[in-house]
């Protein structure tokens, strides 16, 4: 009688565990890069009020991030740096219909090398002779490439800027090349800048034609539809906004 009690007491702790398994979800969130962070903390956060959740995160520049996804990663939640990137994947037909938020904000900086002797000022000093590589995010794929390149048209200083672009892949690149030195100056957000405040220092925050707002939604064709924008939803609460705020995101 022992013997069948403890074979049933080992048999119901095996079909709880195999159970636990089952519900056990990996939610799939590819994130811009100036999120990487922030979206880390909130990660770590979120899978401590919902057990058995797993956060895989993935980061690049926004429009990398869309082609990834068109081309059949399984990915469930897209954050994006700008609403450019979110329309294209809404023009492809990639999104969940009404899970389109935005959620956090903002803002371009210029910065240089904290050890820079070139003492630019002000927006328009990147005309100047001495500062001769300027790194941007490329405007025909990355977000912070297309906010800078709108303020400089607007201050009539494209033209000066583009003959000294050095092009980064996401913004991280660009942050990266300031902070080694290997360019005069660059455009980056305020938040990056915040965590390379001993590396860079910010010149002047650049006013952008349009607002820096970050959308985010459900991917039609992931695998975990409701886990997606159950992390979507956590996103908004205030526990993740305060998240956001410590590493310097405003409200949307």
């Amino acid at each position: 009688m022992r013997t069948s009690t403890s074979s049933k007491l080992i048999l119901g702790l095996l079909l709880s565990a195999c159970a636990a398994g089952a519900y056990a979800t990996d939610i799939t969130v590819s994130a811009a890069a100036s999120l990487t962070n922030a979206f880390k903390d909130i990660a770590q956060a979120y899978e401590k009020e919902h057990t058995g959740d797993k956060v895989l995160l993935n980061f690049a520049a926004s429009d990398a991030l869309v082609a990834q996804i068109s081309k059949g990663a399984p990915v469930d939640v897209f954050a994006s740096a700008d609403q450019d990137a979110m329309d294209k994947a809404d023009s492809l037909k990639l999104l969940q219909a009404g899970t389109r938020n935005n959620f956090v904000s903002n803002s371009v900086v210029l910065i240089v090398p904290a050890n820079s002797a070139l003492g630019l000022k002000q927006l328009s000093d990147v005309r100047l002779a001495g500062v001769k590589r300027i790194t941007l995010g490329n405007p025909a794929s990355v977000p912070i490439g297309r906010y800078a390149k709108q303020a400089l048209e607007a201050a009539k200083l494209w033209a000066a800027v583009e003959p000294k672009a050095i092009y980064g892949a996401s913004v991280r690149q660009s942050l990266d090349y300031v902070s080694r030195g290997e360019v005069d100056a660059g455009f980056v957000y305020a938040t990056d800048a915040a965590i390379q405040k001993d590396k860079v220092k910010v010149v002047v925050t650049v006013r952008t034609e349009t607002a820096v707002l970050y959308p985010i939604a459900a991917i039609a064709s992931g695998p975990q539809h409701e886990a997606g924008r159950r992390f979507i939803d956590y996103v908004m609460t205030p526990a993740a906004q305060a998240i956001l705020a410590k590493y310097g995101f405003g409200r949307p």
